[in-house]
């Protein structure tokens, strides 16, 4: 049986679309993602002198600096939400598994071969646990760095080695999101999910089958 509130929505060509995102989801992911550029550019400017001219990002160098943790708690509070509201699509099944051994079809757009997904595949829900991971260690090692308020607590030796942490961490991260990226940009109508927060119905009959059948029904 299909839910009555999916067949009203319809885009300009007359298409059924399925609502993906709603717009608290969005606005709670444009928070994630914004606040994680400032940080990402901000980071890089403290982390060596060639990237010295990201301070002006964020007002000169002495305001990255006082800006930058408070900005990361937004961040960390911002995707705390976005991951308890997602978690329970991110459970990695058998289907997952065989999804990661058929990698060559993935990068070959061979879709009719996998086997059918949910309203994520495995190779985004590795991405979401890996955030996970990156968020709590930046968290941490933000704390034992963050001078004002918390580094005088702690020994230099364990100073360092969260500096360290802090960094590869952040590495990781970065590199995280660039896959997300190119990813988005590479299935067409992803981007736009997270923009209008709908797709259609063949794109998600195609892409995220499983979600598409508990989401309208067969």
């Amino acid at each position: 049986m299909k839910h009555p509130e999916h067949t009203t929505l319809r885009d300009v060509k007359g298409n059924g679309l399925i609502v993906r995102y709603t717009p608290n989801e969005r606005t709670n992911h444009w928070i994630t993602a914004i606040t994680f550029v400032l940080l990402a550019l901000s980071g890089l400017a403290m982390f060596h002198p060639a990237m010295a001219w990201l301070y002006a990002l964020l007002g000169g160098g002495q305001w990255t600096r006082i800006l930058h943790p408070f900005i990361g708690c937004v961040m960390f509070v911002s995707f705390l939400i976005l991951a308890l509201r997602f978690w329970h699509h991110n459970y990695l099944d058998k289907a997952d598994m065989q999804w990661m051994r058929q990698f060559d079809d993935v990068l070959n757009n061979r879709e009719d071969k996998l086997p059918p997904i949910g309203k994520y595949n495995a190779g985004q829900k590795l991405l979401f646990f890996t955030m996970v991971i990156c968020l709590v260690l930046l968290l941490l090692s933000g704390i034992v760095i963050w001078r004002r308020y918390f580094s005088f607590y702690f020994p230099i030796e364990i100073i360092r080695l969260a500096a360290v942490v802090h960094a590869v961490t952040a590495f990781v991260l970065i590199v995280g999101i660039i896959v997300h990226i190119y990813a988005a940009l590479w299935v067409k109508g992803s981007i736009g999910a997270m923009t209008r927060g709908t797709v259609t119905y063949g794109w998600a009959r195609k892409h995220h089958p499983n979600w598409f059948k508990e989401t309208i029904g067969k």
